[in-house]
């Protein structure tokens, strides 16, 4: 049996963790089993499946990415069973191709998952062009998870294999049809049923968010508002419910295992990122059938051409306003769309039997 070595800041609910899980869980595994190089010791969400299936949690820890990228080497070295990495840290990836070269590691997967890496000083420009002129010198396999997030990190989509974020078509076309009351379960509600999934972060842009929701409380709107996730930002958001008077209207949920369900029984997503690559949420959002409004920075790619995705500029707050005050509860589809998404390569075991295709074919160069 292969062993991939995974790499990977911890193993949360988060987009790119959350579509490895996935592939892990779809994967064969008698012939294929991963294991997650993280950089903390705190648990993850999802070390305990891991676990169960097999796979091993490998803490590194060092003060920063320098430091990394020694111990990784060090590990390699001592760990000759490892000969394909795959690292998901966007521009970090460059130590971790750096060190698995120096280890002797034939086969260095880069995997992006993003558009941006949301920083703007010289410094950090000139950061992002050493990182992707060494990712795209040591990196032997290109990984993305759509045309927009290869541009970025590698400047081109040709040699990049485009593994969309896919996810069980199955489970979600059950979910679909089966829990559109599914909010009558979790808290008390009133009016449109507003939901935002995402990590508690400043790209994810809650504070906008929340100022919407202040403007429809103030202008007499009913509404109800979840917030799924957890992270650095929540004791900020915290605060923002109580100084904008939103304790009845919004609610903090955390991290949840019930995200599909939550969905099927919201009115309508919003997702206001300064950036994003391609969101698995925006796949099972569609997959659901749920309608989501989101910013003009998020990758036109996302918008998979069902009518469920509508785009707003950041910097017109009225438009968001007036979206979702007008927003119509019958013209919400009953119902996802399983095949087109299947068609368009979002079918998560087709996926992981790509992904492991590639891993075997690695054997035979």
């Amino acid at each position: 049996m292969k062993r991939i070595l995974h790499i990977i800041g911890k193993m949360d609910r988060a987009g790119a963790e959350t579509m490895l899980m996935n592939l892990y869980r779809h994967i064969d595994r008698s012939k294929i089993q991963f294991d997650f190089i993280t950089f903390t010791t705190d648990k993850g969400d999802y070390d305990d499946e891991i676990i169960a299936m097999g796979g091993n949690i490998i803490p590194i820890i060092a003060k920063d990415s320098v430091g990394r990228m020694f111990k990784l080497q060090k590990f390699l070295k001592a760990h000759p069973e490892y000969q394909v990495i795959h690292s998901h840290v966007l521009l970090n990836n460059a130590f971790h191709l750096i060190a698995a070269k120096s280890a002797g590691i034939k086969h260095r997967i880069s995997h992006s998952h993003n558009t941006s890496n949301g920083r703007n000083s010289n410094l950090k420009k000139l950061y992002e062009i050493w990182a992707k002129k060494t990712i795209q010198q040591l990196a032997t396999y290109r990984i993305a998870c759509g045309v927009e997030a290869a541009q970025y990190l590698y400047g081109t989509a040709d040699d990049v294999l485009i593994l969309n974020n896919a996810i069980d078509l199955k489970k979600y076309a059950d979910v679909a049809t089966t829990q559109k009351s599914y909010w009558c379960n979790v808290l008390p509600h009133k009016g449109l049923r507003l939901i935002q999934v995402g990590r508690l972060t400043e790209v994810k842009n809650y504070e906008f968010s929340l100022k919407i929701a202040k403007a429809l409380r103030e202008q007499g709107f009913e509404f109800t508002f979840f917030i799924v996730g957890q992270g650095g930002l929540e004791s900020k958001i915290r605060d923002l419910i109580i100084e904008y008077e939103l304790s009845e209207q919004v609610h903090l949920l955390g991290v949840r295992d019930d995200v599909p369900e939550l969905m099927a029984g919201a009115d309508l997503m919003l997702m206001p990122s300064f950036h994003e690559g391609f969101p698995v949420v925006l796949v099972e959002s569609q997959a659901i059938g749920l309608p989501s409004l989101i910013s003009i920075n998020i990758s036109r790619e996302v918008d998979l051409g069902i009518d469920l995705i509508e785009y707003e500029n950041l910097n017109k707050m009225h438009n968001w306003l007036n979206k979702i005050k007008g927003f119509n509860l019958s013209l919400k589809p009953q119902v996802g769309y399983i095949d087109l998404l299947a068609k368009q390569g979002f079918d998560i075991k087709k996926n992981s039997e790509k992904l492991l295709n590639l891993y075997i074919d690695m054997e035979s160069k």
